[in-house]
């Protein structure tokens, strides 16, 4: 298990816990439910004027969604000040694959109409058959990508 979780997995448990309880709690006292995908979307419906972006569904809810997302920004920077000794993070990963990352993430949660977290804590979490089967697409496509990319580098 330490090999797992070499820095612990009590703080993962307690992200899982408070993520979990947000969303439920956000949906309980407002019906809404808080996937991230359509944070992106109604935030470029500020700047993009194409007709895609500026359905009312994305322009109505953008206020809510940007505290939403600000929420999480803030969260995390708390999380980093108040429970870490403030040394930054970083990846070893160069910039060019973490763009091209985003990218695919991007247009698969367009594609998927919704992200991970939107099928997989929201759309779990209120028993929609569409979200099941985006999370076990998810899950399948993460186990084979991550065995073929481990046997392209051995």
């Amino acid at each position: 298990m330490t090999t797992l979780f070499p820095l612990g997995w009590g703080h993962y448990l307690a992200g899982g816990l408070l993520i979990g309880a947000g969303t439920a709690l956000l949906f309980v006292f407002t019906g809404r439910v808080g996937g991230m995908s359509s944070v992106f979307t109604t935030t470029w419906s500020y700047v993009v004027r194409r007709p895609f972006f500026q359905q009312s569904r994305f322009t109505e809810s953008r206020g809510w969604r940007l505290v939403y997302a600000a929420g999480l920004i803030v969260g995390a920077l708390i999380w980093w000040l108040g429970f870490t000794d403030g040394t930054p993070l970083g990846t070893e990963v160069p910039a060019w694959q973490l763009l091209v990352g985003g990218f695919f993430v991007g247009y698969g949660a367009r594609l998927s109409n919704g992200c991970t977290s939107g099928h997989g804590i929201c759309g779990l979490g209120s028993l929609q058959w569409p979200s099941l089967m985006a999370v076990l697409t998810f899950m399948a496509t993460a186990f084979l990508t991550a065995n073929l990319v481990a046997r392209w580098q051995a």
